[in-house]
């Protein structure tokens, strides 16, 4: 049974996030399919610390986003919204420079709750960066 929702398309994902933070920081989404969203984010200077490698606040932001938007693109029917509760990242390496991919999994897709898995990778090498987990819950309309 597919929980992917058709309404939800690359186009629209991006047209989500422009004004927001995942327009400032550049996250572009590149794909959405079953129980997977893959992003990308070209590497510019703001998205360095101040000993010029790469903010771990920036690699949090592209697997979030690309989770968040996963869990957008597979919410059950009936759903409002969701939130993040929880979230984990195992930072491996670095970049100054190019740009990081990033793949988000379900691990768990039930009614009140997500997991996804994302792996943020060098693009051009697909060398791995971070691991990062997040559970996010799902949000109901309250009852009347």
């Amino acid at each position: 049974m597919s929980t992917l929702r058709q309404d939800i398309t690359v186009e629209s994902l991006k047209a989500r996030g422009q004004e927001r933070l995942p327009g400032y920081m550049g996250v572009e989404v590149v794909a959405v399919k079953e129980q997977s969203v893959s992003s990308r984010m070209e590497i510019k200077p703001f998205h360095l610390a101040p000993n010029t490698y790469l903010h771990a606040a920036s690699v949090i932001a592209l697997a979030d986003t690309t989770c968040g938007y996963a869990t957008v693109a597979h919410l059950p029917e009936g759903a409002q919204s969701f939130t993040t509760i929880e979230l984990k990242s195992n930072h491996l390496g670095t970049l100054r420079e190019g740009a990081l991919a990033c793949v988000a999994t379900a691990q768990h897709l039930g009614r009140n709750t997500h997991v996804w898995d994302a792996v943020v990778t060098d693009e051009a090498t697909g060398r791995k960066i971070a691991l990062f987990r997040c559970t996010q819950m799902i949000l109901w309309p309250k009852a009347s």
